[in-house]
């Protein structure tokens, strides 16, 4: 059993139902009454905790194994012991991950800080002009600046600051000390501590007595179910908005520039960076690291490997990784 206490009580849950929630087959009913009540690797999973299993990579780990049930592959059910539980999904990963949230609720998003009873704490500061909806958490010391709407089921954690006339949806988490100001954000959208969103984008112009600031004064538009790393950065656009599409995962101390254009459902790795006025498709894949140059597109459905420097625009579906040479998008 999980005894870690940062993610709060464990929801246990009946083998069979579990099964029924993640799609999965159980490949012993009769064991379908045994309760699980934690997640861990297959190396160290005990008689209360499920696993997963994706590749032959780690069938020897199978045979020490005593994990509640193994979520697998229909191609790797035979490699399961006997005495294990199968759980068999044509997503193993996608399965496992349904579990765990179903398990482990409190870590999907951040968590409020203090114990007590939700609502608004008296020690935030709200602008009497705030439109505050029904049944949203507001944390000691956060700020709602003017006009701003934060919609039903939405919590606002503690030192956030929620800039004049910013517009939040329903059920979304905007965690500690994030700054969000000339942003319009959806619903269940997930803000990890320390983003900064809807600051200045990079806009100066040269002149003979040095770098003269271009006025930014568009907006950032975050659609629904996007998530957002810590410390992260989302810079508003020059005159058009920077927007980031429904479903759009992005990680940790990720910088988007002013401008920028990204679809739907596209997952951008740690410490990358994409330059202004860039447009990139829907379900696109960038790794850690990459740097992609301003001006340019990246075609739906395109991967770029970590590490990566692109300087010219890359077409749909491509895979590439290292730096660009040239206009025809090649490594």
């Amino acid at each position: 059993m999980d005894q870690n206490q940062f993610f709060g009580a464990r929801q246990p849950i009946r083998l069979d139902e579990l099964a029924a929630r993640i799609e999965s087959v159980l490949s012993r009913p009769d064991v379908g009454d045994r309760m699980v009540e934690a997640i861990a690797p297959i190396y160290r999973a005990g008689p209360y905790d499920i696993c997963y299993i994706l590749s032959k990579n780690n069938i020897e780990a199978l045979q020490t194994c005593r994990a509640a049930a193994i979520i697998c592959a229909p191609a790797l059910k035979s490699y399961i012991p006997s005495d294990v539980p199968a759980l068999v999904s044509e997503a193993p990963q996608w399965a496992f991950a349904r579990a765990a949230a179903l398990l482990y609720p409190a870590a999907m998003r951040p968590q409020r800080e203090l114990s007590r009873q939700p609502g608004i704490s008296p020690q935030a500061e709200i602008d009497e002009t705030a439109l505050i909806e029904k049944s949203v958490e507001i944390s000691p010391f956060a700020v709602i600046g003017a006009r701003a709407v934060i919609g039903a089921g939405t919590r606002i954690l503690s030192g956030a600051v929620i800039g004049a006339d910013v517009k939040i949806g329903r059920n979304s988490t905007i965690g500690s000390h994030v700054s969000v100001s000339h942003a319009l954000l959806g619903n269940n959208v997930i803000i990890h501590p320390g983003v900064r969103i809807g600051q200045d984008g990079f806009g100066y112009a040269p002149s003979p007595t040095g770098m003269v600031k271009l006025p930014q004064i568009g907006r950032v538009i975050i659609q629904d179910y996007v998530e957002i790393g810590a410390n992260s950065t989302i810079d508003r656009g020059a005159m058009d908005d920077t927007v980031i599409g429904e479903g759009t995962k992005i990680d940790n101390l990720v910088q988007i520039g002013h401008n920028v254009q990204i679809g739907r459902h596209c997952g951008i790795v740690s410490q990358a960076g994409v330059a202004g006025s860039t447009k990139i498709g829907d379900g696109v894949m960038i790794g850690g690291q990459t740097g992609i140059n301003g001006h340019i597109e990246i075609g739906s459905g395109a991967q770029i490997a970590g590490k990566s420097g692109v300087m010219t625009s890359v077409p749909a579906g491509a895979r590439i990784g290292g730096t660009q040479q040239g206009q025809s998008g090649t490594i």
